[in-house]
């Protein structure tokens, strides 16, 4: 992660990230609960995995290899599908979902990403900002989702997650000048981003989901992440203190005023425009005849 010029900045106490992650395990203790493997067809056969965990079993490996519940329990708790937002009314699955995992392999995965690059985040700009990003993020994601994803269920964090790395990428380029090793950290980011992204190509995950979560967090950045440039502080304290001192400097340069009002336009716009198409029941794959190709792509050992 890139490291600043400036030291001046406050640090603050991440406690959300965490709250975020207990959260997260506390609702799939809830939802293996109420799956309940062993009352089901799979556990009238004995095929629930580990027997020794009981009600809290996961399903039989063939059904769900993640070590998890059933997709409908799933369904019942939250997940995102499409005929129950649109056609059911339930718009609240539009943020359920981000709080489901499909089993222990996926939340474990999701949660580690989310303490490396929450801590990291919060401690530099708040709960509130990275707060606001998560679930709008996350939110943004699940539109996107649902406007493609018409005949299966979505759940996961990704999406949120996926949030707070194009943030990360967007406050990088927005705070340009008060970096030292800026490059390294573009580098990196983009490094885990092409990743994230890559696995979304493979069947059973949701790419949708991570496409615009990212999209969503990446503009949210250059909103809510803007600092003062490289030698304003100085330059401003100076000014304040000392008679016929220079003119402090702007606190933000024009790069980041335009970058804050093109991508204020393009959020707002674009989860007003996503939420209208959902409404209507509009489906992205007749507008976007080629976009299916962005969630999974067919190889001689899976179908999508």
């Amino acid at each position: 992660m890139p490291s600043r010029k400036n030291r001046g900045n406050t640090q603050w106490t991440a406690w959300l990230t965490p709250v975020i992650v207990l959260a997260s395990i506390a609702v799939f203790i809830v939802v293996m609960f109420v799956n309940d493997c062993p009352k089901t067809v799979a556990g009238a056969n004995g095929d629930c995995v580990p027997r020794f965990l009981r009600r809290f079993s996961f399903q039989p490996l063939r059904e769900n290899p993640r070590l998890g519940p059933s997709s409908s329990t799933l369904e019942k708790m939250g997940a995102l599908e499409w005929s129950k937002v649109v056609k059911g009314n339930e718009k609240w699955r539009l943020v359920t979902s981000m709080w489901l995992h499909a089993g222990v392999i996926h939340l474990i995965v999701n949660m580690f990403d989310v303490v490396v690059i929450g801590f990291r985040l919060e401690r530099q700009f708040g709960f509130i900002r990275v707060g606001l990003i998560y679930l709008i993020s996350g939110f943004g994601g699940s539109i996107l989702s649902a406007l493609f994803l018409r005949n299966s269920i979505s759940v996961g964090a990704s999406g949120a997650l996926l949030g707070l790395l194009g943030a990360m990428l967007s406050e990088l380029i927005t705070n340009w000048t008060i970096y030292a090793n800026k490059f390294a950290a573009l580098f990196t980011i983009l490094f885990i981003v092409a990743i994230d992204l890559a696995i979304g190509l493979l069947p059973w995950v949701d790419n949708f989901a991570h496409i615009g979560g990212f999209l969503t967090g990446f503009l949210l950045g250059f909103v809510l992440l803007v600092r003062p440039q490289y030698g304003w502080e100085e330059s401003h304290s100076s000014a304040s203190h000392q008679y016929g001192a220079p003119r402090a400097r702007s606190k933000y340069n024009p790069c980041q005023y335009l970058l804050f009002f093109i991508a204020a336009v393009l959020v707002i716009g674009g989860l007003a425009v996503g939420i209208v198409m959902l409404l209507k029941g509009e489906n992205g794959n007749k507008i976007c005849k080629w976009c299916h190709h962005l969630d999974c792509i067919e190889t001689s050992r899976w179908t999508c």
